[in-house]
């Protein structure tokens, strides 16, 4: 059982909802959203959403990069 089945709380500064999704604290930063030192960033469902807007694009270019 993962820290999201037993209700941690959203990573991000000044959210108190409770986490869907765990990802690396280092992506979620680069996708411009505030989170602690921690290793693993616990993302929102609101978080969540925002966090896969601003990663759509490169993703999209990496798999056109990686295509053969």
């Amino acid at each position: 059982m993962g820290r999201v089945a037993k209700g941690v709380k959203c990573s991000v500064v000044g959210c108190d909802k409770e986490a869907v999704r765990s990802l690396s604290a280092d992506k979620v930063s680069a996708a411009g959203l505030k989170v602690g030192t921690s290793r693993r960033a616990y993302l929102c469902r609101d978080h969540y959403k925002e966090f896969k807007k601003e990663t759509k694009k490169e993703k999209m270019l990496e798999k056109w990069r990686y295509k053969a």
